[in-house]
């Protein structure tokens, strides 16, 4: 182990480990089950769903900001699957409406600002308004003027009207101007597709959120073999096909029918893309009822099932896996379950749901925020909610995960991965940087990190543990307290100004004032502590602690006139080093 230590050392003297640049790169892919970054590095992602299911339909308009995004961050959440409407995208048959992709576009900005990817999500349920729902535009909705009783969340399930409509979209019927639903479905796809292609932090298009059957959900729920499947699969085909004309870079993400969420088979044939993934959902079946009760003797298994059949069809399919919609009940017990499984099956999520206050989503739905329009702090968020959620969680891997868990009564982290790439073609070299996230409030008091065959490469209580690999097989196992190698990290910036730059007047006064930058994963109570350092000419001119907020300020009286060279240093703290200088000049008198 020595030997293995000492020579990681040296590669990473050799080859510069600097974590800095360990973030997920752009376009992500992916390779079989994983989703991969440019690097072909394994990513592994952690969110919550963000959809505004009322009119207008985007998150902005009902106060969701860059505040929640930095909020999401901040708790160790790295995607957010980002609701858009068909309805709102295309009011009018052939009419887009480029002011609403206008606002979906500027909340996928400032959730890229924070280091949050999205996955835009054609989001539906129950069809449309007129069965309790919404998504799908009024002129789409078909229903041969049958009743639209009961509504919303056993339209699917009982409403003449709403089966009805789910039956002429999968036969692709025509809408008043004589094109086939389906036609119009796959050209508002490729629209919103040429806005979103080649934009950074977005992990692709999830095609059709929970897609119903019609007729034949019956035979769906109890069969092995599913007849809508190969109706379902045709639809997909042509709506990537419309998406591929303008994007073949993102992922085209693709869900089985909403009755796998309790573990009904995925029967789905193979797709004929090199870049798809699967979306699917994992509901406890009297929630996907909404029935909102959870069993611990019954639920257990039958989520099971839901992920072996998701990971039976990445085997077959070679497609990517993210289950995108589990939770959405009050039982945090259910939540953190449901998370503990994702981990042990290797699956990223995204939980339902952000936010709901009636406006957001259906009333009552439970939600980590209560309100986007307030802050998301104090009892605006659902305390319950942010402790089943917060765990430590990989974000990026050098290899290929073999297993990982996180215990919410211990807070123990556990993983192990191989150097190897996933899907094949070699392994990573020594130096390689692995990245976990560790939200700040989980450890209070520090953490504690023991690896085997790589080295920490992260300061101490970084949000962001940076793990430089070098062995064949690396294990981590974190922990709360003290202990453990951690080097201090390089400062991300440091500044000086002075003001003013000449002062004609005895006795000549100047403020000099800057900023030290923190670099990813560094936390503001860490980082931002220790002092600055001022020199004039070869005296000394004082001394400034740096600030909670990162700032510096010092007051300088010099009596003598002249022009005179000046230097700030910052000679780093616990966590941050080496030292850094910024050189200035200023004049006194005239």
């Amino acid at each position: 182990m020595r030997f293995r230590l000492a020579t990681l050392t040296l590669a990473c003297a050799l080859v510069a480990c600097a974590p800095a640049s360990a973030a997920p790169a752009d376009p992500l892919g992916h390779a079989g089950r994983w989703i991969t970054d440019a690097t072909g590095r394994v990513v592994i992602l952690h969110g919550l769903n963000v959809v505004a299911k009322r009119p207008p339909y985007a998150p902005d308009a009902l106060g969701f900001g860059a505040d929640d995004a930095a909020f999401l961050a901040r708790n160790g959440f790295g995607v957010v699957r980002l609701g858009l409407m068909w309805s709102a995208v295309e009011p009018h048959p052939g009419v887009y409406d480029d002011a609403y992709l206008d606002r979906i576009a500027r909340t996928q900005r400032l959730l890229a600002r924070a280091g949050i990817w999205s996955q835009l999500d054609f989001h539906q349920d129950a069809y449309n308004e007129r069965f309790g729902g919404q998504g799908m535009p009024d002129w789409a909705t078909l229903d041969d003027g049958l009743p639209s009783d009961p509504g919303y969340p056993v339209a699917q399930f009982f409403s003449l009207g709403n089966i009805r409509a789910w039956d002429n979209f999968w036969a692709n019927s025509r809408d008043s101007g004589g094109v086939g639903l389906q036609d119009r479905y796959a050209a508002a796809w490729r629209h919103v597709a040429a806005r979103f292609a080649g934009v950074d932090h977005v992990i692709g298009y999830d095609l059709l959120n929970e897609p119903w059957p019609g007729t034949s959900w019956p035979l769906c729920a109890n069969t092995a073999v599913c007849p809508q499947h190969q109706q379902l699969a045709a639809f997909y085909r042509k709506v990537i096909a419309a998406v591929r004309q303008v994007d073949r870079s993102h992922i085209a993400w693709y869900e089985p029918n909403l009755l796998t969420a309790a573990g009904a088979a995925v029967d789905l044939p193979k797709l004929g893309d090199s870049r798809a993934g699967l979306s699917f959902h994992v509901y406890c079946l009297t929630a996907a009822l909404g029935g909102g009760n959870d069993s611990p003797a019954l639920c257990p298994g039958l989520e099971q099932v839901a992920f072996d059949q998701a990971e039976s069809h990445s085997a077959a399919s070679g497609s990517a896996l993210l289950m995108t919609e589990f939770g959405s009940t009050n039982d945090t017990a259910a939540i953190r379950r449901v998370a503990a499984e994702a981990d042990r099956n290797r699956v990223g999520w995204t939980e339902w749901t952000y936010s709901s206050n009636g406006r957001t989503d259906f009333a009552g739905t439970p939600s980590l925020v209560h309100d986007p329009d307030k802050p998301p702090a104090g009892a605006n968020v659902d305390a319950g909610q942010r402790g089943a959620l917060l765990r430590v969680a990989p974000r990026v891997v050098a290899g290929t995960p073999a297993d990982w868990s996180y215990d919410p009564a211990t807070k123990v982290f556990r993983m192990r991965w191989s150097s190897a790439r996933a899907g094949g073609g070699g392994r990573f070299g020594a130096g390689a940087i692995s990245e976990v996230t560790v939200p700040e409030d989980l450890y209070p008091g520090g953490y504690a990190a023991a690896v085997a065959g790589g080295t920490v490469v992260s300061a101490r209580r970084s949000t962001v543990l940076k793990i430089a690999g070098g062995a064949r097989s690396v294990s981590l196992v974190l922990r709360p307290g003290a202990g453990g190698a951690f080097p201090r990290e390089r400062v991300a910036s440091f500044s000086a100004r002075v003001v003013p730059k000449r002062d004609a007047r005895r006795p000549y006064r100047f403020s000099v004032s800057g900023r030290v930058g923190l670099p990813e994963g560094v936390r503001t109570a860490d980082g931002c502590a220790g002092a600055v350092r001022v020199r004039i000419g070869r005296a000394k001119a004082g001394r400034a602690r740096v600030r909670p907020d990162c700032t510096w300020r010092l007051r300088v009286l010099r009596r003598r006139a002249g022009r005179a060279k000046a230097a700030a240093r910052f000679a780093g703290n616990a966590v941050l080093g080496p030292s850094m200088v910024r050189r200035f000049a200023l004049r006194a008198g005239t």
